[in-house]
């Protein structure tokens, strides 16, 4: 009899690499889009459940942990430390740039210096991501 670990185990291994986010309400749908499909993310996006659309943003944090995923957000209000606590989640990437165009140009470079082959790059900690970011490294 298989167990539900069996079941599943092929899928997760197919995933294991690939950053999984949790996307919430404010990101742009072709945003989400580009990270499903040319990115090849594993995304969880809050309009595609409508029971999470309007859900606070601390529910959103403690799913996003539950889940283990990182948070991924235009909501500059999850830069605050003292109602999200960065060790009590899976990372959180605050997002900010003028338009859907840079975003994405935006999202493409967080995929190439941080997320490749890491589901979880910034566990217990977040970002705060523009057009000017620069990897810490650099």
């Amino acid at each position: 009899m298989a167990t539900l670990w069996s079941e599943l185990a092929p899928v997760a291994e197919a995933v294991a690499d690939r950053p999984r986010v949790y996307a919430d309400a404010n990101l742009p749908a072709g945003l989400v889009r580009y990270m499903r499909e040319q990115l090849r993310w594993d995304v969880l996006f809050v309009m595609d459940h409508p029971d999470l659309r309007r859900a606070r943003d601390a529910e959103h944090y403690r799913l996003a942990r539950q889940l283990r995923r990182t948070l991924v957000t235009l909501d500059r209000d999850y830069l605050d430390d003292r109602q999200f606590p960065p060790e009590q989640g899976c990372g959180v990437l605050v997002m900010a740039a003028p338009d859907q165009r840079e975003l994405t140009v935006l999202i493409a470079r967080l995929d190439q210096q941080l997320f490749t082959g890491a589901p979880l790059p910034l566990d217990r900690r977040k970002l705060h991501a523009h057009p000017d970011w620069q990897p810490e490294h650099a």
